[in-house]
């Protein structure tokens, strides 16, 4: 992560299991995400996190790490509920991906080359005639779908080496997407990385987003689960209570922690001066 990006995570008031989380509001995150993807050295690469994923930091310790290197930003009402209880308040804007990216390469007035990695074959290539349409200045480029050797992408990487992208989207699964881009994809391939998870889905139509009114009373996760019930309602039904649970937990163990550091300090106080003792 280049250094701007860097002083976002130190600058982030909140965290959620000890993992920055930007809490920037809308405007002033694209104002920001697009000063770095203009920034003419390093690498800043985005990861948008729900109560899920976020649940996988307590057992994934390599994800948690990569998270630690990335700039996160908060998806979803869990992470609203987490900041509450944790930080007294809700982030200033749900920042989710499905609707964060498009609104972003909207903002960004600059022609961007974007390369696109991730999903099916089908889907992939309709996502990127759907961006062309939604931002016909940038230019869109399907560079592999998902179905390739992650251990040994050589011939992905030779193809990144010869784009000269400035944007790289990558929508492969969380966390399979944040370790696959730590290990694989550098600063020249492109400045800005974006892991999405399933936006290529949204974006290509594959997948319906729930109707604007759901989407306004956050109730976009119990139209998911309706959606792919098989796939879902153990995550939101057991999920994010157990979410909720280990949020509160850290809350107080952090507290504890606290405390008892403060109580262990023995640094000595400064002595009282005497009435009348000009301080120096």
């Amino acid at each position: 992560m280049n250094l701007i990006a860097n002083f976002a995570v130190l600058a982030s008031r909140r965290t959620i299991f000890d993992v920055p989380v930007c809490d920037l509001g809308w405007d002033d995150a694209l104002v920001f995400i697009n000063e770095l993807a203009s920034f003419p050295v390093g690498q800043t690469v985005i990861s948008f996190v729900n109560a899920h994923n976020m649940l996988m930091t307590l057992r994934d310790g390599e994800y948690r790490d990569i998270l630690l290197q990335n700039l996160v930003l908060p998806d979803g009402i869990g992470l609203n509920i987490a900041s509450k209880i944790a930080h007294g308040a809700p982030f200033p804007a749900n920042l989710n991906g499905t609707d964060f990216v498009p609104a972003l390469l909207t903002y960004m007035e600059n022609r961007r080359r974007v390369g696109l990695i991730g999903g099916r074959r089908e889907v992939v290539e309709k996502a990127a005639a759907n961006f062309r349409k939604h931002a016909p200045w940038h230019e869109f480029i399907v560079i592999s779908d998902g179905y390739f050797d992650k251990e040994n992408p050589t011939e992905l990487i030779d193809e990144l080496e010869h784009q000269d992208l400035d944007i790289l989207i990558i929508g492969m699964g969380t966390p399979l997407q944040e370790k696959w881009a730590h290990h694989h994809i550098r600063a020249d391939h492109a400045r800005l990385v974006l892991t999405v998870g399933a936006l290529f889905d949204f974006i290509s139509e594959v997948v319906p987003r729930a109707p604007e009114t759901v989407r306004m009373m956050r109730l976009e996760w119990a139209y998911r689960m309706l959606q792919e019930p098989a796939r879902l309602w153990r995550r939101y039904v057991l999920g994010i209570p157990v979410f909720l649970f280990y949020v509160m937990q850290y809350r107080f163990n952090r507290r504890e922690r606290i405390l008892s550091q403060a109580g262990n300090d023995s640094s000595p106080l400064p002595a009282p001066q005497e009435r009348g003792e000009a301080a120096h």
